[in-house]
């Protein structure tokens, strides 16, 4: 069975999932919340998400290599996260996917997790 990473195409599908996430957050108005929390410039944010998923789907654990432990609950702690914003990014998320022609193997396998890793940064109702 392969791994999301694989599935994804490796680093460079990695890579491209990430940026097409802050893409997409960035078009869609209904993502606008989410996105006012983020600089203008998103590249530093989609590099360091890029190294976080490459080990969360079972790459090289880039960002554990550069920054140590992550806690992402509390480098989020600073912002309300509801089940609103909770939603955004899923859908974010969602749509990167579908733009980059993600397998329907690969959209199951990671929809549950990534909806737990989403609720992990509730904070808010």
């Amino acid at each position: 069975m392969s791994t999301p990473y694989e599935l994804l195409g490796g680093e460079a599908g990695v890579r491209a999932l990430a940026n097409e996430f802050y893409k997409v957050m960035s078009q869609r108005a209904e993502a606008s919340t989410i996105r006012a929390m983020h600089a203008k410039d998103t590249s530093e944010v989609a590099e360091k998400l890029f190294m976080f998923l490459s080990g969360w789907v079972g790459g090289p654990d880039l960002y554990f290599q550069k920054y140590g432990t992550v806690c992402l609950s509390s480098q989020h702690a600073r912002f309300t996260i509801g089940s609103d914003e909770r939603d955004q990014w899923l859908r974010c998320m969602d749509q990167a996917l579908v733009n980059l022609n993600a397998s329907e193997e690969l959209i199951q396998m990671l929809k549950e997790p990534v909806f737990n890793l989403a609720e992990m940064m509730r904070n808010a109702e």
